[in-house]
């Protein structure tokens, strides 16, 4: 249950960091920065999943 956590935490918050930059700093349209924190999150998580299962 603390893996499933620390993996879901990890993916949300690059998730809404990518949003954030994407969308605010880098004036990008809001389908391409939705589209952006999606690929960044499930990236997050896929390494958060590793470095919790070494």
């Amino acid at each position: 249950m603390q893996h499933l956590r620390y993996i879901m935490l990890h993916a949300v918050t690059a998730a809404v960091f990518i949003f954030l930059l994407q969308h605010y700093a880098l004036s990008a349209s809001l389908e391409s920065s939705l589209v952006w924190a999606l690929t960044f999150g499930g990236c997050a998580a896929g390494l958060a999943y590793m470095q919790a299962n070494r």
